[in-house]
């Protein structure tokens, strides 16, 4: 299916949407209900990558299928991998058997896991022989996927004698570790992360207990670059919290210099977002390091609004659903941007054109979809396999048109 978005200029009136919740926090509290079945949870995310790990963690099947969910293949393999007497072959779409999973595998191992791989050494699928892991010591890159930090920490209080996480090198991803730590002390399970040491004791039971999850602020950032990108709309945005757990909350500071001002409604637990006077810098330079999953906004956002842009700290992009750098580079491209990636990097020179009808290639990564869809403030153009936003925010377009932008979907 595509969309086909026509060049909108949005009324100033003020609007309102609620938001799925955070898909980062209702997986890892999954899992932990898993652990702890008396635990409750509200508001869990709608998304596609929930809906497969709710689906895998109920399911009696041996072989498990995840498709694109990423973070499901992650926290999955490490709660098979404790899960005693449990057998399952756990497998993805053909991008996610393209995705590195060896460096979580080798730590479980450390830790006594029965691991095999089905296919390609390092990748799925794994074929997980569950059993009860006795060591409690393992290190692990500290530059790697968070989510391979995150899915042994979610375990760790199933281990007897606890964990002890040693992370060699630069750490990154630091809020998305904090999230993990934040979530497990909320059950009154007892960690520390200090330096490059994580330790969190084990815990046989936690009392009955009800945790409402805040709303997704990565999604928040496509209705950041909506506003930026607008005449003047003003945006209020429901169940977000200025203390948020969510390391994409810095999207409040960054939008600030992009024109968009954040105000905080504690009582009400909303945000409105409102455009500004205050003059665009005439570069934007920002480390994202501990915040990937917005790049692809911001260097939209950019472009949309004709400002250079240095973006670094991306390492992480490269395996994810695509390679995100590329796909970036490629599709800003088409509408006559000049940038440049590396490894870890993006460039973007501003310009005065933006072309007309270009169709977008989504390379089945939701946040190509959702990143460049603002654009429709600015050109028409249209998105080919729209419909990959159910992966983490499936009213997307519904939303879209209720701000007043024209999408057709076909």
């Amino acid at each position: 299916m595509k969309a086909y978005l026509t060049r909108t200029v949005l009324p100033t009136v003020e609007k309102s949407i609620q938001i799925t919740g955070s898909k980062s926090e209702s997986n890892r509290l999954l899992i932990l209900r898993a652990l702890y079945p008396n635990l409750h949870i509200e508001n869990l995310s709608e998304s596609d990558d929930t809906h497969y790990l709710q689906k895998a963690l109920s399911s009696r099947e041996e072989i498990i299928d995840v498709h694109h969910a990423g973070t499901a293949m992650r926290f999955l393999t490490a709660y098979f991998a404790c899960k005693e007497n449990s057998q399952v072959v756990l497998t993805g779409s053909e991008r996610m058997q393209e995705r590195p999973i060896g460096i979580l595998v080798r730590a479980l191992q450390t830790l006594g896991a029965t691991i095999h791989y089905e296919k390609k050494e390092g990748f799925p699928p794994l074929k997980i022989l569950g059993k009860s892991l006795q060591k409690n010591q393992v290190s692990i890159a500290a530059n790697t996927s968070s989510q391979f930090i995150s899915a042994l920490m979610l375990v760790a209080p199933l281990l007897p004698k606890g964990l002890t996480l040693q992370l060699e090198g630069a750490v990154t991803s630091v809020p998305y570790i904090n999230m993990t730590l934040a979530l497990l002390k909320e059950l009154r399970i007892e960690g520390r992360f200090s330096k490059n040491q994580i330790q969190i004791l084990y815990k046989k039971s936690i009392a009955p207990q009800t945790v409402t999850v805040e709303s997704d602020w990565s999604s928040a950032s496509y209705f950041y670059s909506i506003v930026a990108l607008s005449e003047g709309l003003k945006l209020t945005l429901k169940s977000y919290k200025k203390n948020s757990l969510q390391g994409d909350a810095a999207l409040s500071e960054i939008y600030a210099e992009l024109g968009v001002k954040t105000t905080f409604w504690e009582t009400e637990n909303a945000i409105t977002l409102s455009k500004t006077t205050k003059a665009l810098p005439h570069k934007g330079v920002w480390n994202l390091v501990n915040t990937p999953d917005i790049a692809q906004t911001i260097a939209v956002t950019c472009f949309g609004l004709g400002i250079d842009c240095e973006l670094t700290g991306l390492h992480t992009l490269k395996i994810k659903e695509t390679d995100r750098l590329e796909a970036l580079k490629t599709e800003l491209e088409k509408f006559g941007a000049q940038i440049t990636v590396d490894h870890q990097s993006l460039q973007l020179m501003a310009s005065d054109v933006i072309r007309e009808n270009v169709t977008l290639n989504t390379y089945n990564d939701h946040r190509m979809a959702m990143a460049f869809a603002p654009l429709a403030l600015k050109t028409s153009l249209t998105i080919d396999d729209c419909m990959v936003v159910t992966k983490s925010f499936p009213t997307f377009w519904e939303d879209l048109s209720h701000l007043g932008i024209s999408v057709t979907l076909q």
